[in-house]
């Protein structure tokens, strides 16, 4: 819902900007404030003919991060995804303002689009379970949709790099954690420290050989129910919201982050004390919803899968996805690490933003567990292989070359 203004605006000066830049939205002008887009401030605009606007800008002061707020990059994919024929729903993208001397930073404006946010993934206003269910596989049909979109037909083949992304991310995610973990409290002057298994973490995920195939799609970067505008009545995604972290990338990325409660509420399975349990149930809100069977017609991880493989056609994501959770997982306790470093630096001082920054040590130890359960299925797959191999040898047969081996061959890109 919209409502009072936090984050104030030029508006007399907006008025003036709009009416020679987009003379379809009438002044004078109703600004109110979302209470969605802590990051890039966002406003619902009211036109004099009662017609509703979005505007989305960078926020004021000193920017922490050159990476972030990039209003930028979020208006040219909706531009791109709202001009050509695609099938993805977005907004309609209206205009884009770099000059800061208007409003303070850089904006951009879009249409509004109306419909259900849905902010508990475990959809308690569903109707049903089979609305539950249908509102699931829509959410799914539409990620599947946007990884299909042939990033060079639409203007955006310089949007990302099309290879490498989790290489990429991995070096990134080293150079911040090693930063954060150095941090010290500016009272007690200890460190916020490593993250549990780190080097271990790192190691696994920097084994190119046990990484998923290099695939490279656009994608969203935080593809999440309540980054989605649902049909008021109907069980269909009309809209996705907050685009900040889109590029081009790997799929399996998307849907790890969808996927992300689902793996996260076996947190709540640990016994008291294991692994930081109590502080990282309350601190990620690991949904019991999310248990098995806990909750009619909300599908599972498995199912999830089946429908995007389903959908895109062209592969399916089911033998990689272990991986992926580990990697998503992994870097969502690196992200609370970073709350912790701002709490110790006293940049972030509220409830919630300690509550986030304790997770970051339970979180890494699920990324471990997740990491091991991997671990151990390439161990039995290699066991298989050998005792395969042995029996064929046994037998005077030659042994054909395994998956394995094939796997620790040069990557090819898959565009999808």
């Amino acid at each position: 819902m919209a409502g009072r203004i936090r984050h104030q605006i030029d508006t007399k000066a907006l008025e003036d900007y709009i009416s020679k830049h987009v003379p379809e939205i009438q002044i004078p002008l109703d600004v109110k404030q979302f209470g969605f887009g802590q990051s890039n401030p966002t406003y619902q605009l009211t036109a004099a003919d009662g017609q509703r606007y979005v505007l989305r800008k960078k926020p004021p002061g000193k920017l922490l991060s050159k990476a972030a707020h990039k209003v930028e990059r979020e208006y040219r994919i909706i531009a791109a995804l709202s001009r050509h024929p695609t099938g993805v729903p977005v907004p309609r993208a209206l205009c884009l303002c770099e000059d800061p001397s208007v409003i303070g930073t850089p904006f951009y404006l879009m249409s509004f689009v109306g419909g259900r946010i849905i902010e508990d993934p475990c959809m308690p206003s569903a109707s049903s379970p089979a609305e539950r269910s249908a509102l699931w596989r829509a959410a799914v049909r539409t990620l599947a949709r946007l990884h299909a979109v042939d990033a060079d037909a639409v203007g955006l083949g310089t949007f990302g790099q099309k290879g490498g992304f989790y290489a990429r991310q991995l070096r990134t995610w080293r150079g911040i954690c090693d930063a954060q973990a150095g941090t010290r409290d500016a009272e007690t002057g200890a460190a916020v420290g490593a993250l549990p298994h780190f080097e271990g973490l790192l190691g696994f995920f920097g084994d190119a050989a046990g990484r998923p195939r290099d695939r490279a799609a656009l994608i969203h970067g935080d593809y999440k129910i309540d980054n989605l505008v649902f049909h008021a009545t109907e069980a269909r995604v009309v809209g996705i919201l907050d685009w900040e972290m889109s590029t081009v990338g790997h799929p399996l990325s998307d849907l790890a982050n969808l996927l992300q409660p689902f793996y996260s509420a076996e947190m709540l399975t640990w016994k008291a004390g294991e692994n930081g349990a109590a502080a990282a149930a309350e601190a990620v809100a690991a949904h019991p919803g999310f248990l098995p069977g806990a909750t009619p017609g909300l599908p599972d991880a498995d199912t999830v899968l089946r429908w995007y493989a389903e959908e895109a056609g062209t592969w399916d994501p089911r033998p990689e996805m272990g991986w992926a959770v580990a990697f998503s997982t992994f870097r969502l306790s690196a992200i609370c690490q970073g709350i912790a470093a701002r709490v110790a630096a006293r940049q972030a001082s509220s409830e919630s933003a300690r509550r986030y920054a304790a997770a970051n040590v339970p979180l890494a130890e699920l990324a471990w567990v997740l990491v091991q359960r991997e671990q151990g299925k390439k161990k039995k797959k290699k066991q298989r292989q050998v005792k395969d191999g042995g029996e064929e040898e046994s037998k005077g047969l030659p042994r054909e070359e395994g998956e394995g081996d094939k796997e620790g061959s040069t990557t090819a890109v898959a565009k999808l």
